[in-house]
């Protein structure tokens, strides 16, 4: 059966000052498409959903929207001029009776709603506008980069909630687990050429390339038929007193063919040089702590890093990602406690506010006017790992064009400033190296390369994300910070750690939970609440049986493994593994008994 339309593009050209962004495109969005848009940087993704949006005007073509359907944008930058808190924004619009939608989507986005206007940052702006939109629930959904600005957390209860909703949508991101979870069809623009599959993200790059290598093969057979063209042009005429013009004007045919074509953007220049090895401890932390004020960022905590380890410190925003790894690499002092940093460490910082960048200095200045990367007497040339190079080559390495190179830091994207700034930080021998929140703004293509250089990387990383493919690909040892002031190590990357918690994946739906003892109390499977609990505690007070079910079983299971008398002799490491394991979960399974009997006797009460 045929899915009625909800929005259609025809004809659609639009050039902003050079070659055209599009060209007669054609575009249709059915109802229910949940589609990724993905491109290049620079290749016209946001701008195609803004033309979709009607907020941008084509040179031609036209929109078609059906009577009755509405359309949702996710604004970059809302204008709330107008309103005294960012709660206030988000509400303004919606029928009377319905302000519970967006209290529900600030509790999942972890936004607090009466933070005035005048104090919001960029964050909480922008977390205040996918709140308004999704408690609007249009039938078509266009989501640019929704999941910045939100933790692991936040990203997961928004991946559960479009899973669920019968809206359509258009999405762009840059986080393969969120394209992965929710796609089912995608949209690609490369050189103002758009594709649609029929299919979701998860096999998009297969397809990219495959697309790539054929286009290769193509030309390599135009540049031989050419070459043979040309032979018998300049050759043949010895033969005969005419040339024979019909063949003459295919070749220049030919040859206009190829010229027409538009080449791909090359990728990055990304390479990371370890300079002086460190010593094999790079970073030995005992006991630290740190508090602010009243706030426990972290209790006594013991660490050790070897050269060469991959660590991802992940947990929600504010719990103290950025304080940890600040006191880990010795930038923030601990309350108590030491950090010893190994020996010959060179320490190089990628940090999420970009601070390393003044927005008033050119591309140029920011690193020909760096002492430590500056050629000395030659403000043309910058130092590479030890090599001079001209400042304009080595921008264009990371896909600066030459009137990008006088031009000020401001007037770059996101994309572009952190391809600046890996541009300066790769530009001198590091041993550890700091990566906060590196993923944000960058496409897919400079998040492949950027995880093969630190693949290739002999050094040491310490990574702060909210990006589970890149920690999946990257990590080796995950620090969760779980708030409270708890940190705890595991093995591994972000699904190692959930695993090793005994967390199903956030995607899959939960297991039938039989009625279990508490306390000689009997706990429900399942308890559908009606009280002054906040949305949180409700939600969570519904989830507890499921978990402590869980728990149980795991325990079991444990348990079991571990009645094997000959299990030490023979797997020593699976016997410590699983009895690390055991304890583990039975503190797990103490706190939620205790945390549920708490909710119950508040509900109740």
């Amino acid at each position: 059966m045929a899915r009625a339309p909800l929005l259609q593009l025809s004809g659609i050209s639009l050039t902003f000052g050079g070659d055209p962004l599009f060209s007669e495109l054609d575009l249709v969005v059915h109802a229910g498409d949940r589609t990724a848009l993905v491109g290049r940087n620079g290749s016209g993704k946001s701008t195609l959903m803004k033309v979709m949006a009607e907020l941008v005007e084509p040179d031609t073509g036209s929109r078609v929207l059906p009577a009755g359907v509405s359309v949702g944008y996710l604004q970059q930058e809302p204008d709330m001029s107008a309103f005294a808190t960012i709660g206030d924004f988000a509400v303004s619009g919606l029928e009377p009776g319905q302000e519970w939608r967006v209290e529900a989507a600030a509790e999942g986005l972890k936004l607090a709603p009466e933070t005035a206007v005048s104090a919001a940052s960029g964050g909480e702006r922008r977390r205040a506008a996918l709140a308004k939109l999704l408690a609007e629930a249009p039938e078509l959904m266009l989501l640019d980069e929704p999941t910045n600005h939100l933790d692991i957390e936040a990203i997961g209860w928004l991946e559960r909630h479009l899973l669920e909703t019968s809206a359509g949508f258009v999405l762009i991101s840059h986080d393969r687990a969120f394209l992965n979870a929710l796609t089912k069809t995608t949209i690609w623009i490369d050189r103002s050429i758009v594709r649609r599959r029929e299919e979701g993200f998860v096999g998009f790059e297969a397809w990219r390339d495959k697309i790539w290598s054929d286009e290769d093969a193509e030309r390599h057979k135009l540049n031989r038929r050419i070459k043979a063209e040309a032979r018998w042009a300049v050759e043949g005429i010895s033969a005969r007193r005419k040339r024979n013009q019909g063949r003459v004007r295919a070749l220049q045919a030919l040859r206009a063919e190829r010229a027409a074509q538009v080449k791909r953007q090359g990728t990055a220049g990304l390479a990371l040089d370890a300079g002086t090895k460190s010593g094999r401890k790079t970073i030995e932390a005992k006991g630290i702590t740190k508090s602010y004020g009243d706030k426990l960022i972290l209790k006594p905590f013991d660490m050790r890093v070897l050269r060469g380890d991959r660590i991802a410190v992940v947990g929600p925003n504010g719990v103290g990602k950025t304080t940890l790894i600040g006191m880990l690499t010795g930038q923030v002092a601990p309350d108590a406690g030491s950090v010893v940093l190994g020996s010959n460490v060179e320490l190089a910082i990628f940090d999420q506010n970009r601070a390393a960048l003044n927005p008033d200095l050119t591309l140029w200045d920011t690193l020909a006017g760096d002492r430590e990367l500056g050629v000395s007497g030659k403000a043309d040339q910058v130092m590479v790992r030890g090599v001079p190079k001209h400042v304009v080559g080595y921008l264009k390495e990371f896909l600066f064009t030459d009137a990008q190179a006088r031009a000020p830091v401001r007037s770059l994207s996101g994309g572009e400033k952190a391809r600046l700034l890996l541009a300066k930080i790769m530009a001198k021998p590091s041993n550890l190296l700091v990566l906060d929140e590196p993923t944000n703004d960058l496409d897919i293509e400079t998040l492949d390369l950027l995880q093969e250089v630190l693949s290739d990387y002999h050094g040491t990383v310490l990574l702060v994300s909210h990006d589970r493919d890149f920690i999946d690909r990257i990590a080796t040892t995950t620090v969760a910070m779980e708030g409270g002031g708890r940190a705890i190590i595991f093995a591994g990357g972000w699904s190692d750690y959930q695993m090793q918690r005994g967390e199903k994946g956030a995607l899959e739906p939960p297991d039938n939970t039989k009625k279990m003892n508490v306390n000689k109390g009997a706990l429900p499977a399942r308890k559908k609440v009606n009280s002054a609990l906040t949305f949180t505690e409700k939600h969570r007070l519904e989830r507890l049986p499921e978990e402590i079910g869980r728990l149980e079983r795991e325990i079991e299971k444990l348990a079991g493994l571990l009645s094997d008398a000959d299990l030490f002799s023979k797997d020593p490491a699976k016997f410590q593994k699983a009895t690390k394991a055991l304890t583990e979960r039975q503190a797990m399974l103490t706190a939620s008994e205790e945390e549920w009997l708490r909710l119950e006797e508040k509900a109740e009460s």
